[in-house]
């Protein structure tokens, strides 16, 4: 009976935090820091934990988050003129597009950093052992 009733209850916790989740990101982050506040106010291991979600998920350093970021351009009022709302969903859509070139663009230069970075290390790491292997 154990066996039936631990995944049962692994999918209803994922699912109330799943939920608990997507509340917070629908109100953005504001409310992931209210949320954080208020556990280190009533227990501090609820905060700790708070703040160790957002820095992980990256929610602490983000402008908005993901939820909001994805779905901006999808649920804007009509105002009425079809000709403005098309042109706002095509600067929205080109928008987001830039966004996520320049996004991809972020991370390929981090990608070559760290690619400097480690060819650096590497470079020392092996003066070192000719420098070690000339002395002995």
């Amino acid at each position: 009976m154990t066996t039936t009733t631990a995944p049962a209850f692994a999918a209803e916790a994922q699912g109330w935090f799943s939920k608990a989740e997507n509340w917070l990101d629908a109100r953005g982050k504001g409310a992931w820091i209210v949320a954080m506040v208020l556990g280190f106010i009533f227990f501090w291991p609820v905060g700790l934990a708070f703040l160790a979600y957002m820095i992980w998920s990256k929610r602490m350093f983000n402008g908005s988050c993901k939820s909001r970021r994805h779905t901006h351009g999808r649920n804007f009022r009509t105002s009425g003129n079809s000709a403005f709302d098309a042109y706002k969903t095509d600067t929205l859509r080109r928008l987001e597009d830039e966004q996520g070139a320049f996004e991809s663009f972020l991370q390929r230069l981090r990608d070559a950093k760290d690619k400097s970075e480690f060819d650096s290390f590497m470079d020392d790491r092996k003066k070192a052992a000719d420098t070690d292997d000339a002395a002995a």
